[in-house]
């Protein structure tokens, strides 16, 4: 009789040993996790405050204590927000970027939300035997095509790659430039820049992070914790940076520090993915569509490479989806996190293997088949966010909790 196949650890869940046979097939609890990190970046999406005649542009629209509620995560009392992070800009960058109100009162024009750190329950925590720490980043492309955006930045910010050195390894005083890890400009930016005009932070995103990250570990160092660092598009750049951070500056080496990402583009160059792999505790898992052209940007011309373990799957195995020919619908979340929930290897049949609602897939586009009879772009705020006051007047709400400064 054969021996039944060991239930993979924690750890390796987690990438451990790079996520070796758990992805042809996909391992049902990695397919979990995947999907939930998914779930936390969507919720920057379905918070993100960007309509331009609201005075809270670029905020969130909820508050630390409603805010996995409001977005309707499912098991949110799994899971509580323990700070919001803020991006600002000290050099220009395009609109798309950093938006703000058009009212003279806005709550700020240097700054944006720009995602958040979450923690397991107490409850949850004792279940699982370890508290896990998450941080979820927001993708700032709302307004035109993601690439297009991508494209303005990296010219608008320097096409250069940026030395990775700033944020790990140390310096050298050689003009020989050949093996020094460098990643792009642009995406550094977003992650280093702080703006002395910004009335609401005067700390950089990466500041604002490795404070309370710091804070979390010593809070949690008996609690065997680990931190999943994930983003989509843009923002998944931003994650690889911040895990590679994490774990160059701020956990121990026996700290898991995990980055699953979704529609990456390159952030840095072969060094660059070298120096990631030297951490031994440090995993990066993308989770890339075949046909997405963004994650090829901006390829390798320029020395870019791809950085971490690639899982591709591919949106044209979907029986639900149209045969589109928009790169959006290609680069979209919830396409993407609908083939991960039916992904059952390169050629495997696709079939759903948890329960997720078809019509998540229409969120913010109109990829499902029209035979499903679900409208495109459903999730709105109510009213746009009006409300009728006291007085009959209809205003604009204001956040569940005003912004203000945490730092």
């Amino acid at each position: 009789m054969a021996t039944p196949k060991a239930e993979p650890s924690w750890g390796e869940h987690l990438g451990s040993k790079n996520w070796e046979n758990l992805l042809d097939p996909l391992d049902q609890t990695l397919r979990t996790i995947i999907l939930r990190c998914g779930d936390f970046c969507q919720a920057t999406y379905d918070a993100f405050d960007n309509d331009e005649n609201s005075k809270y542009c670029g905020a969130s629209r909820y508050g630390k204590s409603s805010f996995f509620d409001k977005v309707m995560l499912d098991s949110a009392s799994d899971y509580n927000v323990y700070s919001f992070l803020y991006a600002t800009a000290r050099i220009s960058v395009p609109k798309a970027f950093i938006l703000h109100s058009l009212s003279k009162e806005c709550w700020d024009r240097e700054s944006n939300w720009f995602g958040y750190i979450a923690v397991t329950s107490d409850e949850r925590s004792k279940n699982l035997g370890r508290r896990e720490i998450y941080v979820a980043y927001h993708s700032p492309s709302t307004r035109n095509s993601t690439l297009e955006n991508s494209n303005r930045l990296m010219h608008g910010a320097g096409q250069d790659v940026t030395d990775a050195i700033v944020i790990g390894g140390s310096d050298s005083d050689s003009d020989d430039e050949s093996g020094v890890p460098k990643v792009m400009s642009g995406w550094f930016t977003i992650y280093t820049s702080h703006n002395p005009k910004s009335r609401f932070t005067n700390l950089s995103l990466r500041s604002q992070l490795l404070i309370k990250i710091k804070e979390l570990m010593e809070k949690y160092k008996d609690e065997n914790p680990s931190v999943i660092v994930t983003g989509h598009s843009l923002g998944a750049t931003e994650a690889i940076l911040a895990s590679f951070d994490l774990a160059e500056n701020a956990v121990a080496d026996t700290v898991p520090v995990t980055a699953i990402v979704f529609g990456c583009p390159q952030v840095g160059n072969k060094e660059f993915n070298d120096q990631v792999m030297r951490h031994k505790n440090l995993k990066i898992l993308h989770v890339r569509n075949k046909i997405d052209l963004l994650t090829r940007y901006p390829g390798p011309f320029l020395h870019y490479v791809d950085t971490g373990i690639d899982f591709v799957i591919d949106t044209r195995k979907s029986p639900y989806l149209k045969n589109s020919k928009t790169p959006g619908d290609w680069h979209n979340l919830q396409a993407m996190l609908h083939v991960v929930a039916g992904w059952n290897g390169k050629k495997g049949e696709f079939h759903l293997m948890v329960k997720r609602s078809l019509a998540l897939v229409n969120k913010s586009c109109e990829f499902l088949k029209d035979e499903y009879l679900i409208p495109g772009s459903w999730w709105v705020e109510k009213n746009k966010g009006m409300i009728k006051n006291e007085d009959g007047e209809w205003i604009m709400a204001s956040p569940d909790e005003e912004p203000v400064p945490e730092f």
